[in-house]
């Protein structure tokens, strides 16, 4: 399951071997996407083997 949105993406990763990576993967996309730096990503847990990722509001992380 990926729910894509315009700032976030939600994955279900079942195989635990490739979560890591997985996740890794998805922060570079998703700040390649916003022209932003990955520590600008962060990373949830949403609840069982699934994990939310979003693009920090820039107006907060620069307050």
């Amino acid at each position: 399951m990926t729910f894509d949105a315009t700032s976030s993406v939600t994955l279900k990763i079942w195989d635990r071997a490739t979560l890591h990576h997985t996740l890794d993967a998805a922060v570079s996309d998703l700040s390649a996407r916003h022209n932003t730096t990955t520590c600008q990503i962060d990373v949830t847990c949403s609840g069982p083997n699934t994990f939310t990722l979003s693009v920090r509001d820039r107006a907060l992380a620069n307050a």
